[in-house]
């Protein structure tokens, strides 16, 4: 575990090897795959692009997908990116969201099975990462880019930060210091590069290729794992949560931090699933955790000292972790375990469950 605040980072916590093969020991500057703290960093870009007018928060996203993207039982409701990064498109995970290389997401999304069927988009609320690879569609057709280059320049090269969605744009020493994430029984759940970049590191193609050139912008949007595919340090994420806890203006405007970290929906005991009280308050990208006034059913205060905090929490591949921002405290604190067992906690409750 890290704590960080305005000047600096500190080791409070760390122990175990990245690789039991090799018995390298883990250290905060090596790469993990973090889970959906990704979506975090997501959300980041998305309101980069905001700040310069090539995104619009409220703007039916048909108009930059180029087709019309609507919920099959509710076709008068435009879908907007507010909607999409507040998990309150109407999404769900009925489908596979890692969709092959050669999908075709305007065609998945034709599934009844990617639907919440009991509600309409806006309003309710439900956690699913097939919103995430929609959004990466959207900023690979606003922009002509793919999409791990996008983050990177959006958010890696601005923040020198050495990490990367699905290992493609990550440096050579960082693949050689990659964390390998292990099940609880010791069998390998993810990421045994041991200094060896993948042959395939993107999801590949329906028949098993994996010809970069063969993929289309803005037409699939999940091969990078943009709801959880990305890599970075601990280290790393603390000099994130530095910079925003500046917020100086200078990588992201005042204005649209506080867009993305304001409240986009609120837990009032009925509009939206919020897994047992884990989530009752979401703003763009942002778990935010122990809000004031909310129902006395949110069990979302894992710290015990009732401050607001927000960032995000990750699970995938045996691995749990946390990245907390406390804009009170003017401090923040990064974690991650791996080797989870099976019988574990499950769900989104890194902390607590039932």
């Amino acid at each position: 575990m890290l704590a960080f605040d305005t000047e600096k980072t500190a080791t409070i916590s760390i122990q175990g090897l990245s690789n039991r093969t090799t018995g390298r020991a883990l250290m905060p500057d090596d790469p993990v795959r973090i889970a959906s703290i990704s979506k975090f960093f997501v959300g980041l870009a998305v309101m980069r692009l905001v700040d310069r007018n090539q995104l619009q928060l409220d703007q039916d996203v048909s108009a930059y997908l180029g087709w019309t993207l609507r919920h099959p039982d509710y076709p008068d409701n435009p879908i907007t990116l507010r909607l999409l990064l507040s998990h309150q498109s109407g999404l769900r995970d009925g489908i596979n969201y890692a969709l092959p290389m050669d999908s075709v997401l305007e065609s998945a999304l034709q599934d009844p099975a990617a639907w919440d069927q009991n509600h309409p988009p806006g309003g309710y609320f439900a956690y699913a990462n097939l919103n995430f690879p929609v959004i990466a569609a959207i900023m690979e057709a606003v922009t002509g880019t793919r999409f791990d280059q996008i983050m990177q320049a959006e958010i890696f090269t601005p923040l020198q930060l050495d990490a990367c969605f699905n290992w493609t744009l990550c440096s050579d020493p960082k693949i050689t210091a990659a964390v390998t994430l292990y099940r609880a029984n010791g069998e390998v759940a993810r990421d045994d590069l041991r200094g060896v970049r993948e042959p395939c590191p993107l999801v590949p193609a329906q028949d098993g290729s994996c010809d970069i050139n063969r993929y289309q912008l803005g037409k699939t949007g999940s091969i990078f794992s943009p709801q959880g595919g990305l890599r970075i340090s601990a280290r790393d994420l603390s000099r994130t949560g530095q910079i925003l806890l500046k917020n100086d203006g200078k990588f992201l405007s005042k204005a649209a931090l506080a867009t993305m970290t304001r409240p986009a929906w609120q837990y009032d005991g009925t509009n939206g699933d919020s897994e047992k009280g884990y989530f009752c308050a979401y703003g763009l990208a942002v778990h935010i955790l122990a809000i004031p006034g909310r129902p006395a059913a949110c069990r979302d205060d894992p710290f015990g000292d009732n401050q607001t905090r927000f960032g995000h929490s990750g699970e995938a591949y045996a691995l749990k972790s946390g990245f907390w921002i406390n804009p009170q405290s003017r401090r923040g604190t990064v974690f991650y375990r791996t080797a989870v067992p099976e019988n574990d906690l499950l769900g989104h409750c890194i902390y607590f469950c039932e």
